[in-house]
């Protein structure tokens, strides 16, 4: 069974815990490598990566050597790889990619680092973790990978990651251009192709979008006054033609996008006058990714929640009841339940008349 980002992160620890290797699958550009980091990062360990698919069985094992035995005879030892070192001398997160794509060879190398957590002699330092990457598994016959047989599998513990658009969006806000985030969330169809891939043809993925925001960003695309036409130029080399297309429409129009700052700072809910459901349903999901309602607001922050709020329908005005209760922030909940919208409304009453209660 698949699980997303989140899942993962709350169980993979408790494995890496007890110095178990830990086996990612995924489809390419999903974000397997960026989770490794991350994991690393929250235990403050230097990340050695090593492709498993570049290497030779001397790149794992070392090169031989010569020393002296007790009784003067000539013996061979094994001068291990400058990164083995580093792992068996200092506490590190090995992180092995690409294994599917690695030599037989080498993937039988691995079967002794990953049950002994050492090879030829060199073992890994008590603290060291050990994290692999691959792309095989349910979605391995799109890729030109080596099938991994029980034995192999039985020595890692496999998790098979099928992360959310969610999960991109959470860590997508502090990370990639507010246009962008915008328009991923309002076009999710578009953060990554979902069915079989045609050859030599570009398609979005996780990965692509990143590296087309970086490139994006650098070359001011979307300040005020960019070049629409090198942004789709860029992202039709990222990411292919169609969600080029979209994406060039949506930043053509984007001076009529609201932002949180709008409605929540500057009262501006005007401007969402002429909005349908799915337009209030993304401007929720902005607010849900932001964290706003993490913070207490101030009095003329409530005051234009409130307007907003008594202007929604009724299943977008529920969902933002539950962002708001969903932060633990308890002071933002009751100051909304008790205000009223500039025109004399009651939140608590429109919350009232959504549930189909008696407002006698």
């Amino acid at each position: 069974m698949a699980v997303d980002f989140a899942t993962f992160l709350s169980v993979a620890p408790h494995i890496l815990n007890s110095r178990l290797p830990v086996l990612v699958r995924g489809r390419h550009g999903v974000g397997k490598s960026e989770i490794v980091y991350q994991i690393a990062a929250a235990r403050d360990l230097p990340v050695v990566e090593r492709r498993a698919s570049q290497m030779t069985e001397g790149d794992l094992l070392g090169l031989p050597d010569t020393c002296d035995t007790a009784n003067g005879r000539k013996a061979t030892t094994w001068n291990a790889p400058d990164w083995m070192v580093t792992a068996c001398e200092q506490p590190v997160l090995l992180f092995l990619d690409e294994v599917d794509r690695a030599t037989m060879e080498v993937r039988q190398g691995l079967f002794e680092l990953t049950d002994s957590r050492k090879i030829n002699g060199w073992q890994l330092h008590p603290e060291t973790l050990i994290v692999a990457a691959v792309n095989g598994g349910e979605h391995g016959a799109q890729y030109q990978v080596g099938e991994m047989d029980p034995a192999e599998l039985d020595r890692w513990t496999v998790f098979d990651i099928e992360p959310t658009t969610e999960d991109w969006l959470k860590w997508a806000q502090e990370n990639v251009n507010g246009v962008l985030w915008d328009f991923i969330n309002q076009n999710r169809n578009h953060l990554e192709h979902a069915g079989d891939f045609e050859p030599n043809k570009v398609y979005p993925s996780r990965r692509s979008w990143k590296r087309f925001n970086d490139t994006s960003v650098g070359a001011g695309v979307f300040e005020e006054g960019g070049d629409t036409g090198l942004l789709f130029h860029l992202a039709t080399a990222f990411v292919g033609f169609e969600a080029a297309v979209s994406l060039k429409d949506f930043v053509d129009r984007y001076e009529w996008q609201v932002t949180i700052e709008d409605i929540l700072d500057n009262g501006e809910v005007a401007k969402t006058a002429q909005w349908g459901i799915n337009d209030h349903a993304a401007m929720i999901e902005k607010f849900e990714a932001s964290q706003t309602f993490a913070e207490t607001l101030t009095e003329g922050q409530i005051q234009n929640l409130a307007d907003y709020f008594v202007t929604l329908p009724s299943e977008v005005a529920m969902k933002l009841w539950t962002v708001l209760g969903d932060t633990d922030n308890i002071d933002n909940v009751v100051a909304i339940h008790k205000a009223s919208a500039s025109d004399g409304t009651r939140v608590s009453d429109h919350l009232v008349t959504i549930l189909g209660g008696d407002q006698s």
